[in-house]
């Protein structure tokens, strides 16, 4: 896999700059017991995310983070890296999430993005929609999660044949 390089940096980022089939690797977040199990107790209050006891009993032998956490801390490094800052309108949602590993305390995870098609609206030519493939990685390059996402963003040149 031959990974890309954005020539424009995010704060000057616009449809135009999403190429079809470019790949994208960043970012580091650590994941910290303390934040993960605080967050599982807010919003996925299951043993295996909240009680190291408990979760030792469980099948997964120990603590591991909410699938939702895992995809707050990716979503950070996506909006921080991929998401253009001048040119997003937002997403009108995600297909295909999942968790096929495991996240636990310490683990270093890191963000992958395929770019699978980048077109222009048919009917708002003045944007484009970028569909993608994220995944996040651990320390050891595993997938621990992926989604495909869809963004919408503002054109450079709003003309059709830009």
């Amino acid at each position: 896999m031959t990974l890309s390089t954005f020539r424009t940096p995010v704060e000057q980022r616009y449809f135009e700059d999403y190429e079809e089939g470019a790949v994208y690797e960043f970012g580091e977040e650590a994941v910290e017991e303390e934040e993960m199990v605080s967050f599982a107790r807010r919003y996925d209050p299951q043993v295996f995310h909240t009680d190291p006891a408990e979760a030792a009993k469980t099948t997964f032998g120990g603590l591991v983070a909410s699938g939702w956490y895992t995809g707050a801390l990716a979503m950070r490094m996506v909006v921080d890296h991929f998401v253009s800052h001048v040119a997003s309108l937002g997403s009108p949602g995600v297909d295909d999430v999942r968790w096929p590993k495991p996240v636990r305390p310490g683990d270093r995870l890191s963000v992958r993005v395929r770019v699978l098609e980048a077109r222009r609206s048919r009917t708002k030519p003045d944007r484009g929609i970028v569909r993608s493939l994220v995944e996040v990685l651990n320390q050891d390059r595993e997938v621990v999660m992926s989604w495909k996402g869809m963004g919408i963003l503002r054109c450079r040149d709003a003309s059709p044949s830009a």
